[in-house]
């Protein structure tokens, strides 16, 4: 294997295909909030419902995930994407025929929620390990801004597309864009960087690659089957868990309903979403730029302290608007998913370059499980209280435990297995 001189490293065309089909694929994950009041409207189904099929989906995109980077390693990249983005074209096209409540359980919740599971951030963290040494945080960071603000970015987009042509072309859009990424990831995707005869971006030429993963349910199961012996592994779980909370299952799937309450139209709270999805991409990016020179357990005390406090002023900023409101979205979108390069530099550090996805995989599962906390969680205290400004509050005291949590890990040498 060679270094690569004079020329431009496979590793970025790589990561190029990667950003885009990270955010080819990202319109699904905007898709579930759309389609409460359509739903409703056509078949009847309660919110209890369509939320039923949503905490499927994310359960399925967190636990999916460690199983996911272990075919990764057995199979390769190319083609576990390939088949993932194919499950959730075919999934999104079938959900616009669907009749029964089941229809939406199996579709929406069982085949889009294992397809979106494979192009779940442990697809940035596979790559960003395999690929790169050098720039492994910032590779993270963009990736994951390419993911986590497409799902926001796109959400102003398919709900007027709701709006003017019904729900049925919202599925539609999502196949066609997931399945047009299809041949980009076939002619353009490589597996890792000995397929080229190179070594990963930032490596010497004494770089030993990992061994490849011979039984990949066996491996992801032993892999979480090591690590739940860390107090490391707990710590970052459960500070992820709290990350999925604030994010995903908090402000994501309510904050549009929280808007309702405090008299803002569905368009302009849409706006204000797709105006975090904006700042993210900086944020992140920063984030991996940062993770990169920094300690990322600091770096995590610092974003989840900062995210727990601007959290406990959302209801009175939506109260107030203006000149608040704006402020909050550009503060709360800088931190939206800053806290992945950091985990994911925290999970190599630690667990080594063929294990730390694979263990990565585990702690996303928690920030799934926090996400479905708080989808249901949030709204229940909504029914209870009439506001959602203790769900806020609550979110913003974990927020704050996550930080102090964090402050207990260190950095260490990076092993390479």
């Amino acid at each position: 294997m060679t270094v690569a001189k004079g020329r431009v490293h496979y590793a970025w065309v790589v990561f190029v295909v990667a950003f885009i089909t990270l955010l080819g694929a990202a319109g699904f994950r905007s898709t579930p909030g759309i389609l409460f009041d359509p739903l409703n409207d056509e078949f009847g189904w309660s919110r209890a419902t369509v939320g039923t099929a949503v905490s499927i989906n994310m359960l399925l995109f967190g636990f999916i995930g460690p199983f996911a980077a272990a075919l990764q390693g057995r199979y390769g990249l190319r083609r576990v994407t390939i088949a993932a983005l194919l499950i959730i074209s075919s999934g999104a096209l079938l959900t616009t025929q669907m009749s029964s409540p089941w229809h939406l359980y199996l579709l929406w919740g069982v085949v889009v929620g294992t397809g979106s599971g494979c192009m779940a951030s442990v697809f940035a963290s596979t790559v960003a390990s395999r690929w790169f040494v050098g720039r492994r945080g910032l590779v993270t960071g963009v990736l994951t801004a390419a993911s986590a603000s497409g799902q926001l970015i796109f959400l102003p987009v398919l709900t007027r597309l709701a709006e003017n042509h019904g729900w049925r072309s919202v599925g539609t859009t999502i196949a066609v864009c997931a399945l047009s990424v299809v041949p980009v990831v076939a002619l353009f995707l490589r597996n890792k960087p000995s397929d080229m005869g190179l070594v990963p971006y930032g490596a010497d030429e004494t770089y030993c690659e990992p061994e490849p993963i011979a039984q990949p349910i066996r491996t992801a199961l032993h892999a979480f089957g090591s690590a739940r012996r860390s107090g490391v592994f707990w710590v970052l779980w459960g500070s992820f868990l709290v990350c999925g909370l604030s994010t995903n299952g908090l402000v994501q799937t309510h904050f549009l309903s929280a808007a309702h309450d405090h008299a803002m139209s569905s368009s302009v709270a849409a706006g204000y979403l797709a105006l975090i999805g904006v700042f993210d991409v900086v944020g992140t990016i920063l984030s991996g730029w940062l993770t990169d020179r920094y300690d990322p357990a600091k770096l995590l005390m610092a974003y989840y302290l900062l995210r727990g406090v601007s959290l406990m002023v959302l209801d009175p900023v939506l109260d107030a608007r203006g000149a608040g409101l704006l402020s909050f979205m550009v503060f709360y979108g800088l931190d939206w998913v800053a806290t992945v390069p950091p985990t994911v530099a925290l999970c190599v550090d630690r667990f080594g370059v063929r294990q730390g996805p694979l263990v990565y995989g585990w702690v996303f599962a928690g920030h799934q499980v926090g996400a479905a906390i708080a989808a249901w969680g949030a709204g229940e205290l909504r029914d209870r209280t009439g506001s959602y400004k203790s769900a806020f509050v609550i979110a913003g005291v974990c927020c704050v435990v996550a930080a102090v949590g964090s402050a207990r890990l260190r950095r260490q040498p990076t092993p390479m297995s």
